[in-house]
């Protein structure tokens, strides 16, 4: 389940690219595929070895061109181990509201990112993310969940001051929105409520299937629900542009 638009961030084969904050690994694994030089970066030693794992799988199973390379890094997203410029793209996807340091680490992020080099940033969306802080305190106040809601124009704004430039936004996964609404009603590590295991029944079937008939509906209703925004950015080329 993909989060980020490739095409829009101008992903070509080739380019040395970071998944900050990789997770289990979704983002990385299709620009691994679309043939880039990909960098997973996490804090956490057991993702990350799952990960490199599927990289290893993907490699011997002929899902990668030739000349694309993969390879995980743990580390501290305020502190970056990597040389100023040293990539062409990157994703930080779901990470900044777990982040009490989120300006800082805009500012890594910024530092390792070549000049004329893009950014997708995702975050959960104001308006869903507000509804399940207010079903549920058990959804945000645990240990490394989310510790604030970003409205669009503050993680623009942030981003900006940080030495980005805007070209966009959308909105994904509107069919997921529901779903946590449910979770936070009813209990969120209730899974086996009845309401709960069906709708993840239908999103699993979507995931697997991508029927058109919830692909038509999903992108309908994420204008208005989408659970998840993405921002896009640039790094400037030279004074000029900032």
């Amino acid at each position: 389940m993909l989060t980020v638009d490739f095409d829009r961030l101008g992903l070509r084969p080739g380019e040395r690219v970071l998944d900050l904050g990789c997770g289990a690994g979704r983002h990385a694994f299709e620009m691994y595929r679309r043939g880039a030089d990909v960098v997973a970066f996490d804090q956490d030693a057991d993702e990350l070895s799952k990960v490199r794992d599927l990289f290893v799988a993907m490699r011997q199973a002929g899902e990668v061109p030739d000349g694309a390379e993969a390879d995980v890094k743990e580390g501290d997203a305020l502190s970056l181990p990597f040389a100023d410029g040293e990539f062409d793209r990157i994703v930080a996807a779901e990470i900044l509201e777990h982040l009490p340091a989120d300006i800082q680490a805009l500012a890594e992020l910024v530092r390792v990112l070549r000049p004329g080099g893009t950014v997708a940033l995702t975050v959960p969306r104001w308006f869903p993310e507000i509804v399940c802080w207010k079903l549920s305190r058990e959804y945000h106040d645990v240990p490394g969940g989310h510790i604030r809601v970003y409205t669009d124009a503050e993680l623009v704004t942030k981003a900006e001051n940080a030495g980005l430039v805007y070209d966009g936004r959308h909105y994904a996964h509107a069919l997921h929105a529901p779903y946590w609404w449910i979770k936070c009603a009813v209990g969120v590590g209730n899974d086996d409520h009845p309401l709960a295991k069906a709708y993840h029944r239908l999103l699993v079937w979507d995931i697997l299937k991508g029927p058109r008939v919830t692909r038509w509906t999903e992108r309908a209703l994420n204008p208005v629900l989408g659970k998840s925004l993405v921002v896009y950015l640039h790094k400037p080329e030279g004074p000029d542009e900032a």
